[in-house]
């Protein structure tokens, strides 16, 4: 099996994908006009602005859930394995990743705003929205949630779960088998309890996991500064093949580097427009930018934090694929402990610990959100239809479970590659997809600052835009009185 997946990855993960997330991410960037850049006071105070609803989250908890699921064995395992196959200079193309990525996040989330629907009272929105209502194509659409619905629920989970119980079992001698059953019966009790239980889990357990990540991270640079300067020429000439121990490994390096950056940040996969399109805003723009703004959190500031403690102990060895190791300080390691490896190797005694704590509760949100996602894209499938028993959504939740379980006995080559099929599959789809609507999504941005540039609170008004299949916002207009088109 591990094979066929590998040879699979070979042709969806191709080098065409890997430039056309960069070429992708630089157009968007250009013609929003580095929206990225422009917004970022507007990104942090929308942030904290506007509350949820009966039907809605909040901007908060709607980024919450979505740094859930960036925040997690991307930025922790996927940084050490991107290291690991394409030498230190793969961190230098994770950040390039993440700048342009930042406009194309904007992008697909606020086309997720824009088409989103109401179905049986709650909001929904994500890719097979945008495509069924912008483009209307409803065949691509349903294939769209069937993929999404069976990455989510099928082989991202394992990732997440692998992680864990190979860190658990490598810092306490936990079984994976027992990691595996105790990770499936707590999120199964959440999963349970819908996604208001979700969102408000997401919402207490991300900042303080990531605070308490980036604290680390800094005492340990800290007690190393001396060495920074010289870790940040390694990723930079190692990055363009200057480098005399690592050159030659400069396509290597902007393979992994942005296929570890994507999968850490979602931006151009799709898997993060579904919080978005469950957020409680007046403009679509808005969640936009609050989405853009959770890239630079994720990729910019996590991944980093990642990057130095491996670099900086020294804690790494590089092994391209399909050729000679160049390193070989730590013997037969996977790379998914690398990190583990670094914060004990600078705090001895508190830091494997340290780090089996974090990875569980990074990888725990991380497989919430997964469920989110799945649920999302199984209400499309179904539609505003009266399921007895909501037993779709049961298969759903146990399929999760035993995925969860499933991966965490799993060796860790097969779990990633499994894993990088689904992104890939994610990605080719919708990539496609936004741009082909990145005429809407350019409309609704110009009415943003428009608005903004008036002193108002901007408020979405689709009609006077032109643009056809937001019949969610039309009829909240209606409700409120309103004419559309004024």
């Amino acid at each position: 099996m591990g094979d066929l997946v590998n040879w699979l990855n070979g042709y969806v993960w191709s080098s065409v994908l890997v430039y056309t997330f960069l070429g992708l991410g630089l157009l968007f960037t250009i013609l929003t006009r580095f929206v990225q850049i422009r917004y970022i006071k507007d990104m942090f105070k929308l942030t904290f602005q506007g509350g949820g609803s009966k039907a809605g989250v909040s901007s908060f908890q709607s980024l919450a859930m979505s740094l859930g699921s960036r925040i997690g064995t991307g930025n922790v395992a996927g940084v050490a394995t991107a290291i690991a196959f394409g030498g230190p200079g793969a961190v230098f193309w994770m950040w390039v990743a993440a700048i342009l990525g930042s406009a194309t996040s904007f992008i697909e989330t606020t086309l997720s705003q824009v088409y989103k629907s109401k179905i049986n009272g709650k909001y929904r929105g994500g890719t097979p929205f945008y495509i069924v209502k912008g483009l209307k194509l409803k065949w691509f659409a349903v294939l769209s949630a069937v993929v999404t619905l069976l990455v989510m629920a099928f082989l991202w989970p394992g990732v997440q779960a692998n992680t864990v119980a190979l860190t658990l079992n490598n810092a306490f001698g936990v079984s994976t088998e027992v990691t595996g059953i105790a990770m499936a019966m707590l999120l199964g009790f959440i999963i349970f309890g819908g996604v208001k239980r979700i969102a408000k889990t997401a919402e207490i357990i991300v900042p303080f996991m990531a605070i308490g990540y980036i604290l680390v991270c800094i005492i340990i640079l800290s007690m190393n500064y001396t060495v920074l300067p010289d870790v940040i020429s390694l990723i930079f000439t190692s990055a363009f093949n200057l480098n005399s121990t690592f050159g030659g490994l400069m396509g290597s390096a902007v393979a992994w580097g942005v296929q570890r950056g994507v999968y850490s940040s979602g931006a151009g996969i799709g898997s993060e427009t579904f919080e978005a399109g469950a957020a409680e805003v007046s403009h679509p723009a808005k969640q936009g930018l609050v989405q853009a703004f959770s890239v630079y959190i994720d990729t910019l500031i996590i991944c980093p934090a990642t990057a130095f403690m491996i670099l900086i102990t020294g804690m790494y060895d590089v092994k391209p694929e399909g050729k000679a190791p160049i390193t070989e300080r730590l013997g037969d390691v996977e790379p998914s402990v690398y990190t583990q490896l670094a914060v004990e190797s600078a705090l001895p005694s508190f830091g494997i610990a340290f780090m089996a704590v974090s990875l569980f509760f990074f990888c725990f949100t991380t497989l919430l959100s997964y469920y989110y996602k799945a649920e999302t894209n199984l209400a499309f499938l179904i539609g505003s239809k009266k399921v007895k028993f909501d037993w779709p959504n049961h298969i759903l939740k146990v399929t999760l479970l035993v995925a969860t379980f499933y991966g965490s006995i799993r060796t860790a080559e097969v779990v990633w590659a499994m894993g990088d099929l689904g992104m890939g599959t994610m990605a080719w789809i919708n990539l496609t997809v936004i741009l082909l609507l990145t005429k809407p999504a350019l409309k609704v941005l110009k009415d943003y600052t428009r608005q903004r540039k008036a002193n108002k609170d901007p408020v979405f008004k689709p009609a006077k835009l032109g643009i056809e299949g937001a019949e969610f916002w039309e009829t909240k207009q209606k409700k409120k009185g309103g004419s559309i088109a004024s």
